[in-house]
């Protein structure tokens, strides 16, 4: 039976990229005994340093979703947002009845609900979990609003653990709507700039239009922000593609057609075609600036308009 001390809990990660490791290292920093996590990628080429970070911190490795999730009295799901309702199904029939589900995935409210109907149909308990910002500067204490019928239950005990989880509402989807609208700006934010500042540096008038944007919106540092978000997107487009596809779901199911958020999506999904294919190198090597970027992305315009 799950005890009410959350620091004795089993914690199953399921998805251990990047922020599946960063929350691994700082839950067993702050003493958590048990952590598993399980990832698609075990079981392939890409396994590797998978294997070797989990050694280093700890952390168990379960064979597959029903394995992690008999274990735990926690599981918390952090996939790509497409996979978000089929790590629920997945888990489901192996999940302890009083155990719980703590959804991060960036997925739509109508989703979220999908992958409760799952879980709680099990007699566990899903929670919704929205993150409101960029993971690794903030580690475990990031930014996260909770939804769902045991929110308020579960919140505390996430304190515990060293998260910074905030209520949002009793009501599932709640909170994912929220995650999800602002995603249309950010995430689109991303797209316009890059869209913009390479197409600026085509025709050499970056100078003229980031001075123009300073003067419209003085609080920002257009070049420092512009590098960011290029090297964000160059990292991380082809996750960000499939949430802002959840994203464009999310205005769909109000009616509201989702010209921008499927713009963003197509931008996003076309800068990691480019990163795949080797354009920016290495891409999470650090990027100093943008121009650097934009310069890769229009030789290989031009090297695609002589093919």
């Amino acid at each position: 039976m799950t005890t009410t001390d959350p620091r004795t809990w089993s914690i199953g990660l399921v998805g251990y990229g990047e922020v599946g490791r960063i929350r691994a290292e700082d839950l067993k920093a702050r003493g958590s005994a048990q952590v598993t996590a399980y990832d698609i990628q075990l079981g392939t080429p890409a396994e590797t340093p998978l294997r070797a970070h989990a050694a280093r911190h700890g952390v168990a490795l379960a064979a597959d979703h029903r394995d992690l999730a008999q274990r735990a009295d926690l599981v918390v799901s952090a996939v790509t947002a497409s996979q978000a309702v089929d790590v629920a199904r997945a888990c489901a029939p192996a999940m302890r009845r009083d155990a719980w589900f703590l959804d991060f995935n960036s997925a739509s409210p109508g989703a979220k609900r999908r992958a409760a109907e799952f879980i709680d149909g099990a007699g566990a308990t899903y929670v919704e979990g929205a993150v409101m910002t960029s993971v690794p500067p903030y580690r475990i204490r990031v930014p996260l609003l909770l939804g769902g019928r045991g929110a308020s239950t579960l919140a505390p005990r996430l304190e515990a653990l060293g998260f910074d989880a905030k209520v949002a509402s009793e009501r599932l989807g709640v909170a994912s709507a929220t995650k999800m609208c602002r995603s249309v700006m950010i995430k689109g934010l991303e797209a316009m700039v890059i869209e913009s500042f390479t197409t600026a540096r085509a025709y050499g008038v970056e100078d003229e239009v980031l001075a123009s944007l300073a003067e419209t919106f003085p609080g920002i540092d257009w070049e420092k922000q512009g590098s960011y978000f290029f090297q964000r997107v160059i990292q991380h487009g082809r996750r960000r593609a499939e949430e802002v596809r959840e994203v464009a779901q999310t205005v769909r199911e109000i009616g509201l057609a989702p010209w921008s958020a499927s713009g963003t999506a197509e931008r996003q999904a076309w800068m990691a075609d480019l990163a795949d294919r080797g354009v920016f190198g290495d891409r999470s090597a650090p990027r100093g600036n943008w121009r650097a970027e934009a310069d890769r992305i229009l030789r290989e315009l031009k090297d695609e308009g002589k093919r």
